[in-house]
């Protein structure tokens, strides 16, 4: 079953055919002609018992005239059965378009990318015929710090966030990634917040929780996205127990802000049973840069 992450991505491509031929140009294709590009059906039709279905297919036309497809394919690890389906959406691809086709695989580690970028030998012969799948790993995602670019394509955005964690410029581009978060619906920017933190490694994930609870309240909770946000830590403290579970959203906010926090300011925090109190801590808890502020 495909992972969660393997979905938000694929549902970029879905909702969000022009990435890629920013990821294409990123890989120093040379594209054609074109005026669209619409997402296909995923299904390789065949005369077999089984059905193949593609992550995502996408078509590039000129005049309503298709002049290029792309199957999609993100891969999250290896798996030995896709160097056999793999050509099977290639092919017929290319006999329902009727076009120059490609094959697009988006790893997100570089020990993944090398194993996919490697020729599918088709049959035999001197030299045997071959594919040869354009791979993006993590080196070749652009890196977005440019605000308006990343309005203009949140999803390459949250690519460029994903792939370049340990960037020098990382904090600019996750101050790209925030405002292209802003730009969209409260849905789509929950979704792709929770994939960067799935996806960066443990050791970066505070500093993005930090950085997030900070620059949210530049938003004065008027965004869809920041109100979402503060929502979701509520239902979270309450899941683990009203109150109680409350606090601990309150501290973690504090926490992952690195703000530090007295033993009297914890003991105030978490034997509160006031939820209108601790409803007005936990906006306090994303501005002060003392916890000792919260109490007044």
């Amino acid at each position: 079953m495909p992972s969660a992450p393997h979905e938000v991505v694929i549902d970029m491509f879905s909702e969000q055919p022009a990435l890629v031929a920013a990821l294409l140009t990123a890989l120093g294709c040379s594209l054609p002609e074109y005026e669209s590009v619409e997402s296909q059906s995923e299904k390789a039709t065949v005369l077999a018992p089984t059905e193949y279905y593609a992550d995502a297919v996408l078509a590039f036309h000129q005049d309503d005239t298709p002049v290029l497809g792309v199957v999609v394919e993100v891969q999250l690890r290896r798996d030995p059965d896709k160097v056999w389906s793999w050509p099977v959406y290639i092919a017929s691809l290319r006999a329902r378009m009727k076009c120059p086709v490609l094959l697009l695989i988006i790893c997100p580690d570089r020990r993944t990318a090398r194993w996919a970028a490697q020729p599918l030998e088709l049959g035999f012969g001197n030299p045997p015929t071959a594919l040869c799948p354009l791979v993006l790993d993590p080196d070749a995602v652009p890196v977005v710090v440019d605000p308006e670019q990343a309005v203009e394509l949140p999803e390459l955005a949250v690519l460029s966030a994903v792939a370049h964690p340990t960037h020098p410029q990382h904090e600019n581009i996750w101050k790209a990634l925030v405002a292209a978060l802003g730009a969209i619906g409260s849905d789509p920017a929950m979704r792709y917040y929770d994939l960067v933190l799935t996806m960066l490694p443990a050791a970066v994930r505070p500093e993005w929780e930090a950085f997030m609870s900070a620059d949210l309240r530049n938003y004065e909770f008027r965004s869809d996205f920041a109100r979402r946000y503060i929502a979701e830590g509520r239902q979270q403290g309450r899941a683990e127990g009203e109150a109680r579970g409350e606090a601990k959203f309150v501290l973690r906010v504090l926490e992952t802000r690195g703000v530090p926090v007295s033993d009297r300011v914890r003991e105030a925090i978490v034997e509160c049973t006031d939820h209108e109190q601790l409803d007005k801590w936990l906006r306090l808890a994303l501005e002060v840069s003392r916890a000792e502020d919260l109490l007044g």
